[in-house]
């Protein structure tokens, strides 16, 4: 059965550090590009980064640029997202998902994303 699974979400307070895990199971992510993406309540999924297969090229959305890193691990079959400086408006329900596909100079829209995990709650607050 192929599932990602992401953990590692929490409460922070602002200007905090969390970093979230995305491991895969009945799959190997070694070949996939991967996304991760927050959804807040009332908001739109939001891309956040996606790092490619082969030489882990990543890209990342404005509002997160400078303050989060993404990176993989493929002998642990785990995609990494390192969050920094947080801020309030960073409390969401993140995702991470893996895509066949890549789009050099962009992130990847969310519908060629083929498989999603259930996401983990990250709150930041005071």
């Amino acid at each position: 059965q192929v599932q990602l699974v992401e953990s590692g979400g929490g409460l922070v307070q602002p200007g905090g550090s969390l970093g979230l895990s995305c491991s895969a199971s009945g799959f190997t992510l070694e070949p996939w590009a991967i996304g991760w993406f927050r959804q807040a309540p009332g908001k739109e999924r939001e891309a956040l980064s996606c790092i490619s297969s082969g030489d882990g090229t990543t890209y990342y959305a404005d509002s997160v640029k400078g303050r989060f890193t993404v990176s993989r691990d493929n002998a642990k079959n785990t995609v990494y997202l390192q969050m920094n400086s947080l801020k309030p408006e960073d409390t969401a329900v993140y995702y991470c998902a893996a895509s066949s596909s890549w789009y050099p100079g962009s992130l990847l829209p969310l519908d060629e994303y083929d498989y999603w995990g259930r996401g983990t709650q990250v709150t930041v607050s005071s």
